[in-house]
């Protein structure tokens, strides 16, 4: 067997990091374009196959159990006998069924799921944003084909080609002969000579890039977008899968969102709440007047139509719903205290007597009347 991990200058424990860099290393100093000596196009080749064995986790598992494909006589691996290869016999995998063939190298690339934060005005009315994310794109040096430009690669030496292995083995059925993937080239038919420096043969870096997403208006936490074909580009140079953005809405310092409305609290002076008055107030859609009617209890709500958040599905949008907190004085001046006596002796009120009502006549039970009015 031909010692791998010795042409490559790493321990039998390396991780697949260490083999990658210590290749990338050996590769840019032996590779005929920058080293023509045939001693280095001899050492290249045997970096590159110590390279092509131990770079991939099934070789290499299989390499340290004493299964070495480039080594004299080496039939490939897998010479296990399983159920699935009496299957493939009786139906179609074995002798006489039809030839599978090699497999391509390229591969459709996985889905990704990234996290976007948005204020709640842009769930309102919608936002365009850039993400950025880190995802896999195709190699720039290679462009997805895995082999170092200028090169190419050669029929695998096992399987001639085919990409898979025949073999008779005998069972309790008597002889029986299973077809399984080629191990040496993984089922590829072809092995790469000198594999991309950039890439390790893989056909694909990864690499930062930015993306305008248009998010629309009415989306929630929790909410997915999906961009067809902006996911991780496969393996080979493969169709990128897709890429699915999740939102989630940043709480906001004055509105709270329900559903489609947005709720809020006006606080207002004990003498406005019962004389009634017209306030001013602040909203995603600029300054808006509020008009406050005599007499309005705390809790009271008050609702401005078509203020609240577009609706994701369909026309409109919802309501911005204010609930009046009628604030009573702490600290009053002489004049203040004696104004207030007098009015109360108007009313009749200088020894009011207290009446007994049910706990959801309060301030919270108003609340919850107007949610379930809602």
């Amino acid at each position: 067997m031909n010692d791998y991990y010795q042409e490559l200058g790493v321990s039998r424990d390396a991780s697949p990091e260490d083999i990658k860099r210590a290749y990338r290393k050996k590769a840019r100093t032996l590779h005929p374009d920058v080293n023509p000596s045939p001693e280095a196009e001899e050492q290249f080749k045997k970096v590159s196959q110590a390279y092509d064995v131990l770079g991939d986790p099934e070789k290499r598992r299989a390499y340290d159990m004493g299964a070495d494909p480039y080594a004299a006589g080496a039939a490939g691996f897998g010479q296990g006998f399983s159920f699935s290869d009496i299957m493939d016999a009786f139906f179609g995998g074995g002798a006489g069924g039809p030839q599978r063939g090699p497999r391509s190298r390229q591969r459709r690339g996985q889905d990704a799921l990234v996290r976007l934060d948005i204020d709640l005005a842009d769930a309102v009315f919608g936002a365009e944003k850039e993400l950025v994310i880190e995802t896999a794109v195709v190699c720039s040096t290679c462009h997805g084909d895995g082999a170092q430009p200028g090169t190419s690669r050669r029929t695998c030496d096992v399987c001639g080609g085919r990409g898979e292995i025949q073999q008779v083995q005998r069972s309790f059925l008597g002889q029986v002969m299973t077809t399984r993937p080629c191990m040496t080239c993984q089922g590829y038919g072809e092995v790469l000579v000198s594999p991309c420096f950039e890439c390790s043969g893989d056909g694909r870096v990864r690499t930062r890039r930015t993306l305008k997403i248009k998010v629309p208006a009415g989306v929630d936490t929790g909410t997915r977008i999906q961009l067809g074909g902006e996911g991780e580009v496969g393996q080979g140079g493969g169709p990128a899968g897709d890429l699915y953005v999740e939102i989630n809405v940043r709480s906001h310092g004055t509105f709270q969102r329900r559903g489609d409305d947005l709720h809020c609290t006006v606080e207002l002076p004990m003498t406005a709440a019962a004389l009634g008055t017209t306030l001013k107030l602040d909203t995603f859609d600029g300054s808006q007047e509020l008009e406050i009617r005599p007499g309005t209890q705390a809790g009271d709500a008050m609702t401005l139509r078509g203020l609240g958040v577009t609706h994701l599905r369909g026309t409109g949008r919802g309501d911005l719903v204010i609930h009046a907190n009628v604030v009573t004085p702490t600290r009053l001046d002489d004049q203040q205290e004696e104004l207030l006596r007098q009015l109360a002796t108007l009313r009749g009120e200088e020894r009011p007597e207290g009446h007994l009502a049910p706990a959801n006549h309060g301030l919270l039970g108003k609340l919850r009347d107007a949610l379930k009015a809602k």
